[in-house]
């Protein structure tokens, strides 16, 4: 791997250029973003060059996506005339089915691997992207088939997630947005539910509060125009885990001041403790 192309170089694109860069990658980082994100990203140092989009898909042995899932879906439909077949082309998109069904319609001349890496900031841009971002999350693979992981572009660039920090993880497409539904856009709801729940109300602006209410509006900050997209390609999935936080609601209005809530308490305690654990 010689050459990477960074299409998007925002918070994670720019965050997984510096972590190659920084884990011993010696080639080419190409930018592939607007202008004024080509200019802070090369006065930061994250990629050596910013290029046409066509011009660095053709040169790269490596077109890593880390777009909004719908400019990710576009990207794909041009892809497959400028790549180089022995070329590996990967995504970091938030949801997974969407993405690898649209690639298995139209990618033909080289190898398409879906990625997720569980990392982020609620900052967008490159501004904010660092070097050990991926540390210790985990990074999700979901091949079509084990075999898919076998290829020698598959084989480096999995080597590669190691060296970055992070845990390599495969699932198939479908099971990573279910598993997610619930263990990353339930947060975010929840979070934004909270603050729209309180904007416009009297009581946040008397300052009395503590880290509470900060702690549990960090998500709210996160921007609407990576999570649209989110939220209508994995619709399905995150209904039925709103359907369950509803009725876990539902059961704490019921046990409010009884000793049933005693339970919900311990429960939840343990699960926020083993999540703690594991990171």
């Amino acid at each position: 791997m010689k050459t990477v192309a960074i299409f998007g170089v925002g918070l994670i694109g720019g965050s997984f250029a510096l972590a190659i860069r920084k884990a011993g990658f010696q080639g080419k980082i190409l930018g592939i973003s607007s202008d004024d994100t080509i200019r802070a990203a090369l006065e930061r140092g994250v990629i050596d060059e910013g290029r046409p989009a066509r011009e660095a898909a053709g040169e790269a042995d490596l077109l890593y996506l880390a777009q909004p899932i719908s400019k990710i879906v576009e990207s794909l439909e041009e892809l497959n005339a400028w790549v180089k077949p022995e070329a590996l082309i990967t995504d970091a998109g938030s949801t997974k089915q969407a993405i690898v069904d649209r690639a298995k319609q139209v990618i033909s001349r080289a190898q398409f691997l879906g990625g997720h890496p569980m990392a982020g900031r609620e900052r967008r841009g490159v501004e904010a992207a660092e070097a050990d971002l991926f540390q210790g999350r985990p990074y999700v693979l979901t091949p079509g088939a084990a075999e898919e992981l076998e290829t020698p572009a598959a084989r480096e660039f999995l080597g590669w997630i190691p060296r970055i920090g992070s845990v390599p993880l495969i699932l198939g497409p479908e099971e990573h947005d279910r598993t997610v539904a619930f263990t990353s856009h339930l947060p975010q709801l929840v979070s934004s539910a909270l603050a729209a729940t309180l904007d416009g109300r009297p009581e946040p602006k008397t300052g009395v509060y503590g880290p509470a209410l900060v702690d549990s509006t960090r998500l709210a900050l996160s921007s609407f125009d990576i999570w649209g997209d989110i939220f209508l390609t994995n619709r399905r999935h995150i209904l039925v885990a709103l359907e369950h936080y509803i009725t876990k609601l539902e059961e704490f209005r019921e046990a409010l001041g009884g000793g049933a809530m005693r339970r919900h308490f311990d429960a939840a305690a343990r699960l926020a403790g083993e999540v703690r654990d594991s990171t």
